[in-house]
């Protein structure tokens, strides 16, 4: 039995398929497939039951894939902390982001921490998903993952950083740009919008406070990011309701300093929690640690 054994055994488990492991190390199904009964042989029991899309792990295998995963990830830690002890301040950050995150949520940061860390390597990964964010945090890939905050997931903490209210995006000439604020129930119950990434943990969210106000929103245009959400409502071809990202400036808060672009306060709906998830906060590197409570420190207005 070997540390490489386990691992791929892990990323079978998380998968549940044998030939995606394969695709992801470059190697032939059957390599991955010996590491597995190797495993089998050692521990005398079955830990992998075939299915017709796949394999999940048995009981047993349940029981490896934890006391596996649990080890694995503190002889990683350990690694990085013995890393972080020989290089000091040099060594890496690696940071899982969405289309949107660095321009809005961390431009001060990356500013500050490279003039106060140059010998640290900033590493940024566009991540699709808070999913994907969770498996990367899980193996290792990855230090910090940027998310919408949702329900708890085994092995990841997720801390809170900031809330975000809701907006309605509009054209300046739309018949709505001069309301201070929009009722989600009178104002939109019979309007079409640009709808948020579908499956992303912002649309769901967004749906379930709308129907907390009882209301369904309807939707004629669907798109990757909020970034794209907001130009295409500034070009008139729709209104969409997004989180007030910071930076840009809201109906009432000053000047309108959005061109062509409105945004209207939704006050009836519950805010958008966003903030950071980690495998273990108290296990983060020096480096990692430092980068995380900058970002927060200037979301919570606390740098400047």
């Amino acid at each position: 039995m070997t540390l490489d054994d386990l691992r791929v055994f892990v990323a079978v488990c998380r998968a549940g398929s044998l030939s995606s492991v394969a695709r992801e190390l470059g190697c032939t199904q059957s390599a991955v497939s010996q590491h597995v009964k190797r495993l089998e042989r050692e521990t005398g029991v079955a830990l992998l039951e075939r299915q017709p899309r796949g394999v999940v792990p048995t009981q047993a295998g349940r029981v490896l894939e934890a006391a596996a995963a649990e080890g694995i990830s503190g002889l990683d830690l350990a690694i990085r902390q013995l890393r972080d002890l020989v290089a000091g301040e040099s060594g890496y950050v690696r940071v899982a982001t969405g289309a949107t995150t660095v321009r809005h949520f961390m431009s001060e940061a990356v500013v500050a921490y490279r003039r106060r860390h140059p010998r640290v390597n900033l590493e940024f990964r566009t991540v699709s998903s808070g999913r994907g964010s969770f498996d990367t945090l899980a193996d290792g890939t990855l230090d910090l993952a940027w998310i919408t905050l949702g329900p708890p997931v085994r092995g990841i903490e997720q801390r809170p950083v900031v809330e975000l209210p809701w907006v309605l995006a509009v054209r300046a000439d739309d018949p709505l740009a001069e309301r201070p604020y929009v009722d989600v129930g009178a104002d939109l119950r019979d309007v079409r919008l640009i709808r948020l990434p579908p499956n992303s943990a912002s649309a769901a969210h967004l749906d379930a406070a709308c129907a907390e106000s009882g209301v369904r929103l309807a939707h004629d245009t669907s798109v990757a990011d909020w970034d794209t959400a907001l130009l295409l409502a500034e070009l008139g071809v729709g209104r969409a309701i997004v989180p007030a990202l910071p930076g840009l400036p809201v109906a009432g808060e000053g000047d309108d300093g959005n061109g062509d672009l409105r945004l209207i306060p939704v006050p009836a709906l519950r805010p958008l929690p966003v903030g950071w998830a980690v495998r273990r906060w108290d296990a983060l590197s020096p480096p990692a640690r430092a980068f995380a409570d900058l970002v927060e420190g200037y979301r919570r207005g606390t740098q400047g």
